[in-house]
């Protein structure tokens, strides 16, 4: 005990391990990017890997999803329970994991990967990750669907069962796997990719406890948890005190079922960052259910935005957080309930969250932003090589706007992250389509003092006959919220223009919608909500936004009052209601 507490009070080597653990997270991560065989990985980065210590609380991490972040401790923690508290555990063993109703859990489409790490013959941490598959089977290529109606249709399930025995591979798992999806190549060369960075991972700790001490190592765990509860706590003291609420909707599945209430009552108190999710929709048999768990992970997403923590997160910086839900209601969703799209309710709890605070804290949370992941799956065969191909990529769209700031424009949504778009050489290269147009979409919506930011149109010409389009756009009834009496941003939708001229949509969701050669997806992204009363923009900021395309001549004077010359771009006059 002595031994602990001088090592406790030790400052420097306390900074030295807990930046050698986060290089560790980050190590780990670029393992993992360097050796998979997917673009949704290698060049979107939907996944993430990271520490635990021998409880399963989060250590470090990196990662390119935010969702991730509230994903990976309760895996492990699962993982542990699920062997007899770790006893059940050897060196080398790798447990292979995606079911969405246990720790962890979000999608199956999320493969999770868990290894234990033993030092001196001693269970002293775990190393994990969690990965986005581009295939895990189901009734739809891409494990996506807006109408499956049961977990059983959405892929395989991986109920956390050893990939690896005491460092022998279960060739009876993956010949399971290999012959249940529909891209072996890609899944299963994402799964080693998985597991070389695991590996990664539990060789760099064993190399930590070797040149500082075991014990030194495991302290400063201990002590680096502490902190962050320490730092939670004293920012929930700078928090205004009280009950927020706020209500909104997750829009139906495209076949008329729907909206679904989901509404939120944020207690903050000195101590607590309490979330009650009680009153929203019973589940649903269509796929924009989320469990408990995923729920969780955007929750810890937004509660980090409201925190904003100085240092690395770990489990000590969620210590103040606690979620209620009603059992079996649409963000708590219990099996066999459909989540393959369970990002609609895991961010719109997360946005709600967002929206309750944002009046309360205008100088951390911005008005509303696109919010849906706006997923494509556009799968066919490839007109020069005569293979399948496989699209499964997140869009880019507008956040909103906030005190003193426009809104970030062409970015992913809150569940995302810092993640990427697939490049358009690589898009046309590796799958059936032309890349026609990737620009800003400029719709003039989201006015205010300070504007939303744009979103995002993208646009993809079929390069062969029957292919299969699916997307899942939400937020495309309900447009991104406003603050202060900004005007509300736009929805995200889809347009088909066919090549014998007909025009389809707009529309949000849709399964397996037929394309053929020269048809053309074009895919709009929302406008962030505005900030302030449009009214209080500069006119010279109003002349600017014209001349860099982002609002036209009459939004300028309809919306602001403003009157630009339609060639210099200079301020000519304002409207009389402008001058009011």
């Amino acid at each position: 005990m002595e031994q602990q507490t001088a090592t406790k009070m030790d400052p420097f080597s306390l900074e030295i391990i807990k930046d050698s653990l986060k290089a560790i997270g980050d190590e780990m991560f670029y393992a993992l990017a360097r050796t998979s065989m997917s673009p949704i990985i290698y060049e979107v980065l939907d996944y993430a890997c990271g520490l635990t210590d021998a409880k399963g609380r989060l250590v470090s991490q990196g990662n390119g999803v935010t969702s991730f972040i509230g994903m990976l401790s309760p895996m492990v923690q699962h993982v542990l329970e699920k062997f007899d508290n770790g006893q059940k555990l050897s060196p080398g063993d790798i447990i292979i994991i995606n079911d969405p109703y246990v720790g962890g859990g979000s999608h199956l489409s999320d493969v999770g990967l868990v290894m234990p790490i033993y030092y001196g013959g001693e269970l002293v941490a775990f190393s994990a990750n969690k990965g986005h598959w581009t295939e895990v089977g189901g009734k739809d290529p891409g494990s996506f669907t807006s109408d499956a109606n049961e977990i059983y249709q959405e892929g395989l399930q991986l109920p956390g069962v050893k990939l690896f025995d005491k460092g022998v591979v279960n060739e009876a798992v993956v010949e399971i796997i290999k012959t249940n999806v529909r891209f072996p190549d890609l899944s299963l060369g994402d799964m080693w990719a998985q597991a070389a960075a695991l590996r990664t991972g539990e060789r760099r700790f064993q190399e930590l406890c070797e040149k500082y001490g075991k014990e030194m190592v495991l302290v400063s765990v201990g002590q680096l948890m502490e902190q962050g509860a320490q730092l939670a706590k004293k920012e929930l003291q700078q928090l205004p005190k009280g009950v927020y609420e706020a209500e909104g909707y997750m829009e139906d599945n495209g076949n008329g079922e729907g909206p679904y209430l989901i509404k939120v009552k944020v207690t903050i108190t000195d101590d607590q960052f309490l979330c009650d999710f009680g009153g929203s929709h019973p589940q649903v048999q269509t796929p924009v259910n989320c469990s408990y768990y995923a729920l969780l992970a955007g929750v810890r997403a937004i509660y980090l935005a409201v925190i904003r923590p100085t240092q690395n997160v770990n489990e000590g910086v969620f210590q103040p957080l606690s979620i209620i839900t009603d059992e079996g209601s649409i963000v708590s969703a219990k099996r066999p309930a459909p989540v393959s799209i369970n990002w609609e309710a895991r961010l719109g709890g997360a946005d709600l969250i967002w929206k309750a605070l944002a009046p309360v804290l205008p100088d951390r949370l911005t008005a509303g932003h696109l919010l849906s992941i706006a997923s494509v799956v556009v799968n066919g065969i490839h007109p020069d090589l005569n293979e399948p191909f496989l699209i499964v990529e997140p869009s880019v769209g507008g956040w909103g706007a906030g005190q003193g700031q426009d809104g970030q424009r062409g970015q992913f949504c809150m569940g995302d992250g810092e993640t990427y778009n697939v490049p358009v050489e690589v898009a046309e290269t590796r799958y059936g389509v032309m890349v026609e147009e990737y620009g800003l979409h400029c719709d003039g919506a989201g006015a205010g003092e300070y504007i939303g930011g744009s979103g995002a149109i993208r646009s993809y010409r079929a390069m062969s006959d029957n292919q299969k389009l699916s997307v899942i756009f939400g937020r495309h009834h309900f447009a991104p919220w406003s603050l202060n009496g900004g005007e509300e941003g736009s929805p995200n939708y889809v347009m088909v223009e066919k090549a014998d001229g007909q025009v389809d949509g707009p529309f949000g969701v849709k399964a397996r919608y037929p394309l053929n050669k020269g048809d053309v997806v074009k895919l709009y992204t929302a406008t962030g909500g505005g900030y302030g009363n449009p009214f209080d923009r500069p006119a010279e900021k109003v002349a600017r936004d014209v001349k860099n395309g982002y609002i036209s001549l009459a939004q300028a004077k309809e919306k602001f009052g403003v009157i630009v010359d339609a060639k210099t771009f200079a301020v000519v006059g304002v409207t009389e209601q402008r001058q009011k």
